[in-house]
């Protein structure tokens, strides 16, 4: 079950930052700003924003290979793995 995250009105926001975003970070958890009662932003460190980059950019990846194995492209993978063990021996 996934947590509920904390939301904090953009008003709480601008007299208490510091104090929001240290909570942020201690806790490792997205921050979903409101403004007029609905959600407007989410807030998140930027360790975990680079982390998501990272995994969204990985899963574009595959993907991108599962298309192109579906088209008949790519390398048999014994030719991977040779090539693999070639560049490993250098």
């Amino acid at each position: 079950m996934s947590k509920v995250p904390a939301i904090v009105p953009i008003s709480d926001l601008r007299e208490d930052a510091a104090n929001i975003l240290g909570r942020m970070k201690k806790s490792h958890e997205p921050v979903v700003i409101t403004q007029r009662g609905r959600a407007a932003a989410v807030m998140v460190s930027v360790e975990e924003y680079e982390r998501a980059t990272h995994e969204r950019e990985i899963l574009r990846l595959l993907a991108q290979g599962d298309r192109e194995a579906a088209a008949g492209k790519g390398y048999a993978l014994e030719d991977v793995l040779q090539e693999a063990d070639r560049i490993l021996a250098k």
